[in-house]
């Protein structure tokens, strides 16, 4: 693989679209769906069709899944490999109650035996990779991500991707970088991938320089900074000069985002999805709140031309660099979550 940077799923916000425009701006390696529900999958049903929507361009690509019940999980993976995906993440990190609270994600950590069956039955199902993204345990006192790898390796597994915070702690507080190092060092030939609090190139390098990580993964710091990926690659390359994409460069992704969502959703839903963005395209290229505003509740493909034209006028008027509204996350303590 030629970039050991990789985009993390984030629900609602990694779909075909995001995936091919941060693709062609160069330097992403594996990109990973939105996760999906195995049974819904089994089903085809209308939303697991379009998160695992994909084409020739958005490679490499391995698809998401999680249940609690493993004959839906080897059944998910069997018809995956059918259709000619190449890979196939479990999940065992989200920390959502409605996916913990049918014995998926996070769940699947507190107990090592139940995560082994599971695992096994899919590697044993299918002959594409499977790979498995975890946290670092349920919470500080059950801390088993290095047992769980190792067991995982044992297994087959074709890697592990860490999230470095615990489910108690669910986006909370910072990242534990020993916690993935601890994780790295429990394995013997298998790639562990870190992810968590990567926003900056600088905290890239330093995720894989103190925890020994093979790849970093990257979910919101990918979308404040979509350029992300190339500055590593620049990087990667030699140049360690300041680069900054140019103005009409980060409008013509704005553009060319949207226009990609029209070809998968069509006009309504292509605006609705989109409208969760503007904090971000805000936030990056200085667009003043007015217009932002109108970015959020727009309803048309031609009030979407509109207000491009808009932010060419008049982007970088606001000077706040933070997004107005961020990936949102449940409120409150994350046992109700």
């Amino acid at each position: 693989m030629e970039s050991r940077y990789f985009l993390s799923p984030l629900a609602g916000y990694t779909h075909l679209a995001f995936r091919q425009v941060v693709r062609e701006l160069g330097g992403l390696g594996l990109a990973t769906t939105d996760l999906v529900l195995a049974n819904q999958l089994s089903h085809k049903s209308r939303k697991s069709m379009e998160l695992i929507a994909t084409n020739a361009a958005d490679r490499p690509l391995s698809v998401q899944i999680y249940g609690g019940v493993n004959e839906e999980l080897v059944r998910a993976a069997r018809w995956l490999e059918d259709q000619g995906y190449e890979g196939i993440d479990l999940n065992m990190g989200c920390p959502m109650a409605k996916i913990t609270g049918n014995g998926g994600g996070a769940r699947l950590m507190c107990d090592v035996d139940n995560a082994s069956r599971a695992v096994s039955a899919v590697i044993e199902a299918v002959a594409i990779p499977v790979t498995v993204k975890m946290r670092l345990g349920w919470d500080r006192e059950h801390i088993t991500a290095p047992m769980l790898a190792r067991a995982f390796e044992q297994l087959g597994v074709a890697a592990i991707t860490i999230h470095g915070r615990t489910r108690q702690q669910g986006f909370h507080g910072n990242v534990q970088l020993e916690g993935i190092r601890e994780t790295v060092a429990a394995v013997q030939r298998i790639p562990v991938i870190g992810n968590g609090d990567v926003r900056t190139v600088a905290d890239a390098i330093a995720m894989r320089r103190i925890t020994g990580c093979a790849a970093v993964a990257i979910g919101r710091g990918a979308l404040m900074d979509p350029w992300i990926f190339h500055r590593l690659q620049r990087v990667n390359m030699g140049d360690s000069s300041v680069w900054e994409p140019p103005a009409e460069a980060q409008i013509e992704f704005l553009e060319r985002h949207f226009r990609l969502m029209l070809q998968q959703h069509g006009e309504a839903m292509s605006c609705l999805m989109f409208r969760k963005f503007a904090a971000w395209n805000g936030a990056r290229l200085g667009i003043p709140e007015d217009l932002e505003d109108r970015l959020r509740r727009f309803e048309s493909e031609a009030e979407f031309g509109e207000i491009v034209e808009q932010i060419r006028q008049r982007h970088g008027e606001r000077k706040n660099p933070r997004p107005t509204a961020e990936v949102r996350v449940p409120n409150g303590p994350v046992e109700r979550w």
